[in-house]
């Protein structure tokens, strides 16, 4: 953004510091108008054929700039991705307990890791783990969808759920 003597234009479009034009003007008449006014010439449209610059306040403008730019950093949504830990050979209450923190965390708006480790000669048969993987899947079917379906990677397998929400 440039300010005053940063303008490097020999002809501007002025806004007066009520939002009326002034017209098209010569660098030097705008930077007498802006000093009439007590302001600064703040070049708003800089990348335009021919450069709008507007008559005000230059350190209000970077405040009030900075408080909307804070404000759209506070209402971002950051996705943050939870993991649930099973065992193929995991209990139907143990496996109830999982699927409702999955939940509580998709409605929450993260992604879930769902994490199947292997021990020993379990890794023989991932098919275990597969069901498993399908069987979270449509637990949390209303809520989630599958990003990335269950991957054997190493010693565990892998699976990603989005939510829906």
């Amino acid at each position: 953004m440039y300010v005053n003597e940063q303008i490097k234009a020999r002809e501007v479009r002025v806004i007066s510091p009520k939002g009326e034009q002034l017209g098209i003007l010569s660098l030097n008449e705008a930077l007498k108008a802006a000093r009439n006014h007590n302001l600064d010439l703040v070049n708003v449209a800089p990348q335009a054929s021919l450069p709008v610059c507007k008559i005000m306040d230059y350190g209000r403008f970077k405040y009030e700039q900075s408080k909307r730019d804070k404000e759209a950093r506070k209402n971002q949504k950051i996705i943050t991705i939870k993991e649930v830990k099973l065992r193929p050979n995991i209990e139907d209450h143990d496996f109830q307990v999982k699927s409702k923190n999955a939940r509580k965390f998709l409605t929450n708006g993260d992604k879930v890791k769902v994490t199947i480790m292997f021990r020993g000669r379990e890794v023989t048969h991932p098919e275990l783990g597969r069901k498993l993987c399908d069987r979270m899947a449509a637990e949390l079917e209303d809520v989630s969808i599958v990003e990335n379906p269950a991957k054997l990677e190493g010693r565990n397998m892998i699976m990603i759920l989005a939510s829906k929400l």
